[in-house]
């Protein structure tokens, strides 16, 4: 059986031709982050195709995930917040499907990769920084001196809230990459444990039993985590971008 981080591994599947030295091919990754879009936009397109005054199953499911990113947006920013509702559903959706889709039989989870969760954590980073500039000018630096601080404290304080801030993206994409890889690799090494106990025969089937109990409860925490961290992810996409809205607060 191979091991636990074989499922992580980037596999070309289709080469497209060398450039600069530089091989180009669609990847396992590109491959899965491609039927994530298409996924995500496919359950939109087909809940928003009816549009009937009493929804049926895909049009409820469609208008709760809306209304929940739509209230958790409101609620974090205000009104004046709602400007950024359809980067921060995108960035919604695209999480919760590709963790979804990563908890299918062999498929590749590409939330279990730094650089893409990176990339995501970025966006907002960049979102933040550009809009909050453009928006405030050197307004926006107040973000880095909280109001009611005294001044003799702003040599200290301000160093501070500016690694704090810096170090957003690291932390923004860290905690999805790190519990999304964490959890796939733990229920690996279960799985293994029962095929390898169940092979055994004898006391190995006995004890493959609570290893199967285990991975079942493992897989039910992933499902869950799955959902939590994509929450998680907006949650604090949505406090970053009410600090670029009201950098004084």
């Amino acid at each position: 059986m191979a091991g636990p981080l074989k499922q992580f591994e980037i596999v070309p599947l289709v080469h497209l031709g060398e450039i600069g030295g530089y091989e180009i091919a669609l990847t396992n990754s590109a491959l899965f982050m491609l039927l994530t879009v298409g996924l995500a936009s496919g359950f939109m397109l087909l809940g928003a195709r009816s549009r009937a005054l009493v929804p049926g199953r895909w049009q409820a499911a469609a208008e709760m995930t809306y209304d929940f990113v739509l209230k958790t947006l409101r609620d974090n920013t205000g009104e004046h917040g709602l400007r950024f509702f359809p980067l921060v559903f995108s960035l919604f959706m695209f999480i919760l499907v590709a963790n979804l889709l990563g908890m299918i039989p062999g498929a590749f989870t590409v939330t279990s990769h730094l650089i893409v969760t990176f990339a995501l954590a970025m966006i907002v980073f960049l979102t933040v920084l550009l809009y909050g500039l453009f928006q405030h000018g050197f307004g926006f630096l107040r973000l880095f001196l909280p109001p009611g601080v005294p001044l003799a404290l702003a040599p200290f304080l301000i160093p501070i809230e500016i690694i704090s801030f810096l170090s957003r993206p690291i932390s923004h994409s860290v905690r999805l990459f790190a519990v999304m890889l964490a959890g796939h690799v733990m229920l690996k090494v279960f799985a293994g444990f029962v095929v390898s106990l169940s092979a055994a025969g004898g006391l190995g089937l006995f004890l493959a039993v609570p290893a199967l109990v285990m991975t079942v409860l493992i897989t039910i925490l992933e499902f869950m985590m799955a959902l939590i961290q994509a929450y998680v992810f907006t949650m604090l996409t949505c406090m970053y971008l009410n600090d670029a809205l009201h950098p004084s607060h």
